[in-house]
């Protein structure tokens, strides 16, 4: 961050010369911290509501706790995705307030802003569904996600199309949400039905999570961006953060 240039806002502030408005506008562009290996934006959550998020895959472990360590210094609540129990244990050792979501693979440095209890009051709420068990881990990641940034999630798990009478039990919770997102591989067929059934917006995910013709994912993902279902959106394979970050966006509207 420009420290001369904070400064002199800040001065400018007490002078009379910048309203509170026009401060907190040109915080929102203030630079980056560069610490060789990563450009922190420390000030992401002015502009968008949320803190920079850390990506741990492909990262050392060491440059994982740096970069926490120097985001934590301005935000109350950092989520760190795609982190095994090994870069948690060694986050953890430097950064005590710390909990790990071992199924969604997110390390949670902070308090968030809203507990458990608070979001159980909420009249407003995203809705995680997903195919099959072994889709869980991505759900699992738009749940925390979700939650972290500040909204009431409800689950469904294990309600693929392979036996729909599973998903329509789930009708009227699923008929009370706010967003849905639909988490399936194979077919992908899952965000289609969900789609024909409400009257808000459905965030599909495909998973990687199928046998060969399913290459990957690919085969779900292109499913669902035919779906002939209106109001239904895609995310990238496997992104679980993605689908939980767009649709705590949706909710808090």
């Amino acid at each position: 961050m420009d420290v001369a240039l904070l400064r002199s806002l800040l001065e400018s502030v007490k002078a009379g010369e910048v309203d509170i408005d026009e401060a907190m506008g040109r915080l929102k562009a203030l630079p980056y911290e560069d610490l060789g290996f990563a450009k922190l934006d420390i000030h992401r959550h002015l502009r968008t509501g949320a803190p920079e998020v850390v990506f741990c895959q492909g990262k050392t472990i060491e440059q994982v706790i740096e970069i926490l360590r120097r985001l934590s210094a301005h935000s109350r609540c950092i989520l760190a995705t795609r982190a095994d129990r090994n870069v948690y244990e060694a986050i953890r050792a430097q950064m005590p307030d710390t909990c790990y979501h071992e199924a969604a693979r997110i390390v949670v440095v902070g308090t968030p802003e809203r507990g458990e209890d608070e979001l159980a009051r909420d009249e407003k709420y995203v809705m995680v569904l997903c195919g099959g068990t072994a889709d869980i881990p991505v759900a699992e990641e738009a749940v925390v996600t979700a939650m972290s940034l500040g909204s009431r999630v409800e689950r469904a798990y294990d309600v693929g199309v392979a036996g729909l009478h599973r998903l329509l039990d789930q009708k009227e919770t699923i008929l009370g949400a706010n967003v849905l997102v639909a988490v399936a591989g194979m077919e992908g067929a899952l965000a289609s039905v969900v789609g024909g059934l409400v009257d808000r917006p459905v965030i599909a995910v495909p998973t990687s999570i199928g046998y060969g013709a399913s290459f990957g994912g690919l085969a779900a993902l292109l499913s669902m961006l035919n779906s002939c279902a209106a109001g239904v959106s895609v995310v990238n394979i496997d992104n679980g953060f993605g689908a939980g970050y767009l649709a705590h966006m949706i909710n808090r509207r």
